[in-house]
C-alpha cells in the first residue's frame, strides 16, 4: 500500500466496461489490459516505472475480491518470478512486474526454471525498462534474459489501444506456445498519457471464490529436473518457437506502415517509434499523423523474429536500417542471418551509422537517418532538404547553447529536505575528520544518494541489499573495520540472508548501518515486512533488531538518526570495541516525505477542532554567521542557502535556512557535534494558543520594543 498518493481514480476507471472511453498513463492501460484478458494472480515487487501497477491493484482490494483475482506484494522479485508457477500446472493466467534489468536479474533463478517445463496458463512479466540517460540502474538489456531462457518479449508501440491488445495477446501467446512471455515498458511509455475503448473484464473461470477441487495429477515433464530438462530444451526450439512465430504472423503483432520509397525501409523496436516518427517529421519524411515515406516494420515482438515476416519486408529492398537501443545487436544479427540464409541481397544498416551502445535519444535518432539515407541514396528523395533540416536541427542545438551565459554547474540528486538519513552521513563525515577514512559498501536506495557531494561516501554498490555481502572480501584486509549501508527495505529483500546471515555463518567482523525508515522509500513508499501498517491497514508484526536478536548478531545498537552526536558515538564505538562479530546499528528515523504527509493531516484536523499546535523552526543569526558554510558542507540540506552578509565590512555570504526548513533539527545538530559557530537558533510556531502563551507574547513584545531605540520601535 503506497502512500506517496492515491490511486481512488485509477481504480474507479478498473470497472470501465465494453463501449466506454479510459483515460490514463501507459502503466495504468496495462493494469486494466490484465483484468480484460481474465488474469487470475497477480504479483510483483516494486521498482520505477512500473512500481504503480501494484500499488493501484493493491487499492483495488475489493474489486479484486469481487472478482477472485489472488494480488501478492512478494518480498522480491525472486519470489515474484516462482509464483508464475501456478501457470505450469493449472490452466491460471498470472501476471507478475517489477523493474528491469536488476529485477529481473534476482528473478531469473525463478524465470530460467519457469521456461524450462513452460506453462499450460499464460504467464506475463511486466518489467520497466529502465535503460539509457534517465536510467537508475545498470546498462542492460531484458532482451538478453529472454532470449537465452526461450521467453518471448514485446516492446510495444507507445500507444495505448496498442499496449493494451499486447497485453492480452501477450497471454494468448503465452497460451499457443507454453512459453512465458515478457513485456517491457520503458519509462515513457509507462506514463504516456492517452486514451482507448475499455472491453469488459474477464473473471478467471478459476478464482478464489471458484476453486479447483483437486490438485494437478503428478506430470514429471513439467519438473524443471533432469533428465526431462534435456527434452525441454529441445522443445523450446522444435515446438515453442515455430508456434509463436506462427500466432505471431497470423494475428499480425507487429505493424507495418507502408511508404513510397520502397527501395528501402527501417525495422525497428516498438518502444522506439514515437522517437523514431518525430525525428522523420523533423526531416520531412512523415507527417504529424505518421503517415511516413519510408516503408516501416514495427516490432511489438522483438523475441522470437518471424523469418518469414522480415524475409517478405526486406525482399526487394536495397537497404534497411536496423533501429536496436544497446550493445550487442542481437536484432541486427538475427536479421542479416535471416536474409542470408534466404540468399537476399539487401543490405542492413544499423550500429554503423548508429550509436553502438546507450539510449536512442532523438538527437541520435535523427542523426542516425540522415548518416542512413547519405549512405544508400535512395532514387525519388531529395538529399539537399534532409541535409538542410539536419542544419537547421544543429543550428538549433548550438543556439541553445550559445543561449546559456556560462556551462550549467552540475546539480546531483539529493536527499529530500528533513531526511532522516542525511544525518547518519552527516555523522561519518565528522568522524572520518578524526579517525581517517573506512571503507563503505553502499546500497541502493535513498541512502545511495550519499554517493554524491557532500558525502561522496561508498566504495561500492553491488545490488538491492548486497552491501554488507559485498563487503565480505574487503573487511579482512582492512585495518579498520568496514561499514555497510543499507536501507530496511534492501534488508528484508535480500540483506538478511546474503549480508546478515552469511556474515554469521563466517564470522565476519564488519559493521552494517540499517537505516529504518519504515518503508521501500525509493519507490514509492510501499510497505515492507517492518513497516508499522501493512496490507489492509494490518502491522506485518516482524521487527529488524528482534530478528537480529533472534539470528544472535552479538552487537546491536538502536540510534535515533537525527541524533548525530549519538550516531557518531554508536560508530566509533562499533570500530574500537572488542566485540568480535558483525555489529549492527539500526538508525531509527521515519521517512521524512511520509512523515510530513501523516503531519499535515494530523495537523488540520487538531487545527479544525481549535487544538494548540506547535511548529519548529530553524533560523541562522546572520550577526553570528561566521560564514565559513561548514554546516552546508557538513550536511548538504536543501534549505540551507546563501544570504548577503549584512556586515558591511564582510564580504563573505551568510547562511540562511529557507522557507523549505521542515524543522528536522539536522543543523543545529550538526552545529552542536562539530562544535561550529552558535548562530543556529530554534524558534517555535504556535497557532491556536492558549490564554497564558497570549498574555505572556504581549509581555515581552512590550518589553522587547521598550528595549529598542525610537526609530527601530515597531509600529
Amino acid at each position: 500500500m503506497s502512500t506517496e498518493r492515491s490511486f481512488a481514480r485509477e481504480v474507479k476507471s478498473l470497472r470501465l466496461g465494453a463501449g466506454e472511453t479510459f483515460y490514463g498513463e501507459g502503466i495504468l492501460a496495462v493494469t486494466k489490459g490484465l483484468l480484460q484478458a481474465g488474469v487470475a494472480y497477480v504479483g510483483g515487487y516494486q521498482g520505477a516505472p512500473v512500481s504503480h501497477l501494484l500499488d493501484v491493484l493493491v487499492d483495488a482490494r475489493e474489486l479484486m475480491d469481487e472478482m477472485g483475482i489472488h494480488v501478492e506484494t512478494c518480498a522480491n522479485e525472486a519470489a515474484a518470478g516462482a509464483m508464475l508457477g501456478a501457470s505450469i500446472n493449472y490452466p491460471l493466467r498470472g501476471a507478475v512486474t517489477w523493474k528491469s534489468i536488476v529485477g529481473t536479474n534476482v528473478a531469473a533463478d525463478a524465470l530460467s526454471n519457469l521456461s524450462s517445463p513452460g506453462v499450460m496458463g499464460g504467464a506475463l512479466i511486466i518489467v520497466g525498462e529502465d535503460y539509457g540517460e534517465g536510467a537508475s540502474v545498470i546498462q542492460e538489456r531484458t532482451l538478453a534474459m529472454a532470449m537465452k531462457s526461450g521467453m518471448w518479449l514485446f516492446d510495444p508501440r507507445p500507444s495505448l489501444p496498442n499496449i493494451v491488445d499486447m497485453v492480452e495477446h501477450g497471454f494468448a501467446l503465452s497460451e499457443a506456445s507454453n512459453a512465458p512471455v515478457m513485456m517491457q515498458l520503458r519509462i515513457r511509455a509507462c506514463h504516456l498519457q492517452g486514451s482507448f475503448t475499455a472491453r469488459d473484464n474477464r473473471h478467471p473461470v478459476v478464482n478464489t471464490h471458484d476453486r479447483l477441487a483437486e490438485p494437478a495429477t503428478f506430470n514429471y515433464s513439467h519438473l524443471a529436473h533432469p533428465p526431462v530438462t534435456f527434452v525441454q530444451e529441445k522443445l523450446k526450439v522444435t515446438e515453442r518457437l515455430p508456434a509463436a512465430q506462427t500466432y505471431i504472423r497470423e494475428h499480425g503483432l507487429n505493424e507495418i506502415f507502408p511508404g513510397d520509397l520502397k527501395r528501402i525501409g527501417i525495422i525497428v523496436q516498438g518502444g522506439l517509434y514515437n522517437t523514431l516518427i518525430r525525428r522523420l517529421v523533423g526531416l520531412g519524411l512523415a507527417d504529424q499523423f505518421g503517415a511516413c515515406r519510408i516503408p516501416l516494420l514495427v516490432l511489438n515482438v522483438v523475441h522470437p523474429l518471424a523469418d518469414g515476416e522480415i524475409r517478405e519486408f526486406c525482399d526487394g529492398k536495397e537497404a534497411v536500417l536496423v533501429l536496436e537501443e544497446g550493445n550487442p545487436e542481437y536484432i541486427e544479427f538475427q536479421i542479416n542471418t535471416i536474409l542470408r540464409r534466404a540468399g537476399l541481397p539487401t543490405r542492413i544498416h544499423g550500429k554503423d551509422v548508429m550509436p553502438v551502445a546507450g539510449e536512442y535519444t532523438a538527437v541520435a535518432i535523427q542523426e542516425g537517418l540522415s548518416a542512413f539515407l547519405e549512405a544508400v541514396t535512395p532514387s525519388g528523395l531529395d538529399l539537399g532538404e534532409v541535409r538542410k533540416a539536419q542544419t537547421r536541427m544543429l543550428e538549433v542545438r548550438e543556439g541553445a547553447a550559445a543561449a546559456l551565459p556560462m556551462d550549467l554547474p552540475p546539480r546531483p540528486p539529493i536527499f529530500c529536505t528533513g531526511c532522516p538519513e542525511r544525518p547518519v552521513f552527516s555523522a561519518i563525515k565528522l568522524l572520518e575528520s578524526d579517525i581517517g577514512k573506512v571503507h563503505i559498501s553502499a546500497d541502493i536506495g535513498c541512502h545511495a544518494l550519499a554517493t554524491f557531494e557532500p558525502f561522496s561516501m561508498g566504495n561500492s554498490i553491488l545490488g538491492y541489499g548486497m552491501s554488507l555481502a559485498s563487503a565480505a572480501a574487503v573487511a579482512p584486509f582492512q585495518q579498520k573495520r568496514s561499514l555497510s549501508i543499507m536501507g530496511d527495505g534492501g534488508f528484508w529483500h535480500n540483506g538478511l540472508a546474503t549480508g546478515v546471515i552469511g556474515t554469521l555463518l563466517n564470522e565476519g567482523d564488519s559493521i552494517l548501518i540499517i537505516m529504518e525508515n519504515g518503508y521501500s522509500s525509493a519507490t514509492g513508499q510501499q510497505y515492507i515486512p517492518s513497516s508499522a501498517a501493512g496490507k489492509g491497514g494490518r502491522a506485518p508484526g516482524m521487527e529488524i533488531q528482534s530478528t537480529l536478536e533472534a539470528l544472535g548478531v552479538p552487537w546491536l545498537r538502536r540510534v535515533r538518526t537525527y541524533s548525530v552526536s549519538e550516531m557518531m558515538a554508536a560508530i566509533k564505538e562499533a570500530l574500537n570495541t572488542p566485540t568480535a562479530g558483525l555489529k549492527v546499528i539500526i538508525a531509527d528515523g521515519e521517512c521524512q516525505l511520509a512523515r510530513q504527509r501523516r503531519l499535515r493531516d494530523e495537523v488540520a484536523g487538531r487545527l479544525s477542532r481549535g487544538e494548540r499546535v506547535v511548529t519548529p523552526r530553524f533560523g541562522v543569526d546572520s550577526e553570528l554567521c561566521t560564514g565559513d558554510h561548514a554546516c552546508i558542507r557538513l550536511s548538504g540540506c536543501p534549505s540551507l542557502t546563501l544570504a548577503p552578509n549584512p556586515d558591511p565590512l564582510r564580504d563573505d555570504p551568510v547562511t540562511e535556512v529557507n522557507n523549505a526548513c521542515v524543522g528536522c533539527g539536522l543543523c543545529g545538530e550538526v552545529a552542536h557535534a562539530a562544535s561550529l559557530c552558535p548562530s543556529f537558533y530554534r524558534a517555535e510556531r504556535t497557532q491556536n494558543p492558549s490564554r497564558t502563551e497570549r498574555l505572556t507574547n504581549r509581555f515581552r513584545r512590550a518589553v522587547i520594543g521598550w528595549m529598542q531605540p525610537d526609530g527601530e520601535r515597531p509600529l
